[in-house]
């Protein structure tokens, strides 16, 4: 397991993670810091305790406007797939009506097609 060294609200704390992780943890660390400094600015000094929990619930809401918007995403995902399966199944039945519409055109053709071969009987065929 690494550690690394971060500094959050002017203080340092050494914070384990898995290993390949550790830049990941700085640039959360940065984030938060960045946040508390931008609260401090905005509030001046209020207490460090305060400020931490600021920022921490600043993060939380960003974070549950985040899954809001996941789960708005996977629902639009899945009434799309939806909607192409129906859209596959309009489309296999429209195919199957042309086939089958071309195969009956087909047939008649040959009908007709006979019944003059029948009437005019003199050795001349059509088709």
């Amino acid at each position: 397991m690494a550690q690394v060294n971060a500094t959050i609200a002017g203080r340092q704390y050494r914070l384990a993670c898995e290993d390949g992780q550790e830049e990941h943890l700085l640039a959360l660390a940065k984030d938060l810091d960045g946040r508390i400094e931008e609260l401090r600015k905005k509030f001046g000094e209020i207490g460090d305790t305060r400020l931490t929990v600021m920022a921490a619930l600043m993060v939380a809401d960003e974070l549950a406007e985040a899954t809001r918007k996941i789960r708005r995403l996977e629902e639009e995902g899945n009434a799309l797939q939806d909607a192409r399966i129906v859209a596959a199944d309009r489309a296999k039945a429209a195919s199957s009506a042309v086939v089958n519409a071309f195969n009956s055109a087909a047939e008649r053709i040959e009908g007709i097609t006979k019944k003059l071969n029948q009437s005019l009987g003199n050795g001349v065929a059509i088709g």
